[in-house]
């Protein structure tokens, strides 16, 4: 296994294809997904009632382009998916340029690049094209092919669970519907399926870890409406994940409790130069995990600034994507749950004055070299704040350390009978 060449295999192969919330194209992706780890694939049907929401019918895109008033074939979806208004309905008929500028989409701020333009939930055609083409389309007739399909169909749903010693749970969640984008969305997918393989390989497991891929939005909605009551019980962190594949500092936006589990992990681990958000009602599926009814303890982790500069354009390609800037996020992600797998509480067994660390070999018996190694200097802040109350995260925030050394630390005292870890 190379998580490196894996990365860019996936992304060549899943760049190409069309996809939607719903279709062909999301089944195709999950198929590829399903290579590399056991996906239980759910389907729900179109109309089926999913809170205030209604999963929406199947899409289906055949053709669709426009003829110039010289006869040149234009706006071919055939030539790149966002050519085509995501879940545009059926039209056929000719158009003068000025009615068909109406069902026409570009950036004048980004004169080169064609952009993503949905209507998923209400009935419209249209096609997307550089402000460049727009500027030069000439008047005169354009005929107009849209040729879809709008069907009662399913909507698709795919999880992987990594069993562990107990039910409590992690969450990496992230969707498959953006077509033909690099940064958003396969970046997501791909760091997903390789950080299943990675946690899959650890001898062992405290906490179970669940991987979700579904359509934004919508999907999260369904996905919630069947396994929600069920996260409630048993989630103690997740994290959506979305915009990786560059070397950019990473982002962390809280959970609408501002102080889970997920919260204090992210900004222990990662550390600077992570910026850190407050929750807001925008943005990816954490707005619908953190909804007031479930309020899960849930972030969203990003390399990227909210908007940035190729963002859902045809600028967002491959030639952007970085594998070994992926394989870093793989890296960081695993690190995370190193760290949510090894946080616990201990209760102390010597808690009157300090005990005597190096008779127990935790301290150098030098006197002046006692202090250098961040090993050793941890020992006596594990010791000094473990109470029962404070768990492992909280000591390496106070302390300055990292995760894995107070981690380490711990682990030490745990041998030298200072501390008890407490059962979960």
């Amino acid at each position: 296994m190379n998580d490196r060449i894996d990365a860019q295999t996936l992304l060549e192969r899943l760049f190409p294809l069309h996809r939607s919330i719903t279709g062909a194209g999301v089944r195709r992706t999950h198929d590829i997904l399903a290579e590399i780890m056991p996906l239980d694939r759910r389907e729900i049907a179109s109309g089926t009632q999913v809170f205030d929401w209604t999963v929406p019918q199947e899409w289906e895109v055949r053709e669709a382009y426009v003829i110039a008033p010289d006869g040149r074939r234009i706006l071919d979806v055939a030539d790149h998916p966002l050519r085509l208004v995501n879940y545009s309905i059926p039209f056929r008929g000719t158009l003068a340029r000025e009615d068909l500028d109406e069902h026409l989409h570009s950036l004048p701020d980004r004169p080169d690049a064609i952009p993503y333009i949905t209507s998923y939930y209400a009935p419209r055609w249209g096609f997307c094209l550089t402000q460049r083409e727009r500027e030069a389309l000439p008047p005169g007739n354009y005929r107009v092919v849209v040729d879809t399909r709008l069907f009662d169909g399913f909507l698709t749903l795919s999880q992987a669970v990594l069993p562990g010693e107990t039910e409590a749970e992690a969450l990496f969640s992230t969707y498959t519907c953006h077509p033909a984008m690099a940064v958003d969305e396969l970046c997501g997918m791909i760091a997903a399926q390789l950080l299943y393989r990675r946690l899959a390989a650890w001898p062992r497991r405290r906490l179970t870890y669940r991987f979700v891929f579904i359509p934004e939005t919508i999907g999260s909605i369904a996905y919630l409406a069947h396994y929600g009551d069920h996260l409630k019980r048993n989630l103690v962190a997740g994290y959506v994940l979305s915009n990786f594949g560059r070397n950019r500092p990473f982002r962390y936006k809280r959970s609408r409790r501002g102080d889970s589990l997920a919260d204090r992990t992210a900004e222990i681990v990662l550390q600077a130069p992570l910026k850190v958000e407050d929750f807001a009602p925008a943005g990816s599926d954490e707005r619908q995990y953190c909804s007031p009814a479930f309020n899960l303890p849930v972030g969203s982790l990003t390399r990227e600034e909210t908007c940035f500069p190729e963002y859902h354009t045809s600028l967002d390609g491959l030639e952007g994507v970085s594998a070994d800037a992926l394989v870093e996020t793989v890296d960081v992600l695993e690190a995370l749950c190193r760290a949510l797998d090894g946080n616990e509480r201990f209760r102390n067994l010597m808690p009157h004055c300090e005990p005597q660390f190096g008779r127990r070999g935790l301290y150098p018996t030098l006197g002046a070299t006692a202090l250098r190694a961040e090993s050793v200097r941890a020992i006596p802040w594990v010791w000094s704040l473990t109470d029962e109350a404070t768990d492992l995260l909280e000591i390496a925030r106070r302390s300055g350390f990292s995760f894995d050394t107070i981690r380490e630390a711990a682990d030490r005292c745990v041998e030298a009978g200072l501390i008890a870890a407490i059962e979960p």
